[in-house]
């Protein structure tokens, strides 16, 4: 059988069918607007996934690459059911929550002594061992602890049978090609496997395997094995944190329907029709947001030297998400509990 579509022809796709999700062009415009008063900054700089963010390793070698691995296999489904009831993690004086909280409990526990990014102590790790590792400081637990355990452990013996136990192995076998590298995530790895139906066709998303290869470059700095000729071909990371951003910033609008089941805090499973809608449309939207941000870089003359990318404007938007967390309650974001996202 064929291969699914890839993220970005399932995302035009999708846009393309949509009923309850569309684009604003006019917001697409106001948002590359927006990007562009920081496209020469630092804040859309390959370096700001380190300079801003502390619990990132600051090296650029095979433990920092595997710390990566480890935590873009377990990033997935971090939103609390009661925003003042969540999981947190203390580390280093400053309280995390969220996918940080995750990044905080590796951090801990590597300074404990437990090698939380080594394949061959992941792959046999007991359940209990993982509970003590990503425990909370509150008695809400990180969510879906049980499946993070199923996938550490399925992981772990897959990295060590076909890549001698490193991602490092798995990354050079890529070819410095961002979409190689992603295909062989997604065969290698089951977790990873972000693919449903829509109207017919098998779709995927692969959040999860962009964001690792987006990773990647960056903690390799775009350098030596994370060099990647084609890295601007990886898309935005499909998730529930960037539509409800770009839904408030205009770019996204949502049916009638569709807002009051969020406003509602319906559950939605994954590959539901409007679930599906909401990251498809979320990413072509960010796709037309960068052919637009970079007309309005040439309009203005200027001479960008740095290349302008969907995972740059993704890691921006997820940051401006949490920091306008509070503006933003007026659209909530879609509630799926899925191991993809």
């Amino acid at each position: 059988m064929d291969g699914p579509l890839g993220p970005r022809e399932s995302a035009e796709f999708v846009a393309g069918k949509s009923r309850d999700v569309s684009i604003d062009g006019g917001g697409v415009r106001s948002v590359a607007e927006l990007l562009l008063a920081k496209a020469s900054g630092p804040e859309l700089s390959p370096g700001a996934w380190k300079a801003l963010h502390e619990l990132n390793p600051r090296a650029a070698d095979e433990a920092a690459v595997s710390w990566v691995f480890v935590t873009d296999t377990l990033n997935f489904s971090f939103w609390s059911e009661h925003d003042e009831h969540k999981c947190l993690v203390g580390y280093k004086g400053r309280t995390y929550s969220g996918y940080w909280s995750l990044c905080a409990a590796v951090n801990r526990a590597l300074d404990e002594g437990i090698p939380i990014t080594s394949a061959s102590y992941y792959a046999t790790a007991t359940l209990d061992q993982v509970k003590h590792i990503f425990r909370s400081d509150t008695d809400v637990p990180m969510p879906l602890i049980e499946e993070r355990h199923r996938i550490l452990n399925e992981t772990g013996k897959i990295l060590l049978e076909k890549f001698q136990g490193s991602f490092l192995n798995c990354v050079r076998k890529s070819e410095k090609s961002a979409q190689k590298l992603m295909h062989l995530v997604v065969e290698s790895f089951p977790s990873y496997r972000d693919v449903t139906q829509f109207e017919g066709k098998r779709i995927s998303f692969y959040k999860r395997a962009q964001i690792l290869v987006a990773d990647t470059w960056s903690v390799l700095e775009g350098k030596g094995d994370g060099c990647f000729t084609d890295i601007s071909s990886i898309t935005m990371f499909a998730d529930y944190r960037l539509p409800q951003v770009l839904a408030h910033l205009g770019a996204l609008k949502y049916s009638k329907e569709l807002l009051e089941k969020l406003l509602r805090g319906e559950m939605f499973s994954y590959g539901d029709r409007q679930e599906v809608e909401i990251r498809g449309c979320s990413l072509w939207c960010v796709e037309l947001i960068r052919d637009c941000l970079l007309e309005l870089i040439e309009e203005k003359g200027e001479k960008n030297s740095r290349e302008i990318n969907s995972i740059l404007l993704d890691y921006y938007l997820w940051d401006y998400a949490r920091d306008h967390r509070e503006d933003m309650k007026g659209i909530p974001f879609h509630r799926t509990r899925c191991i993809y996202y």
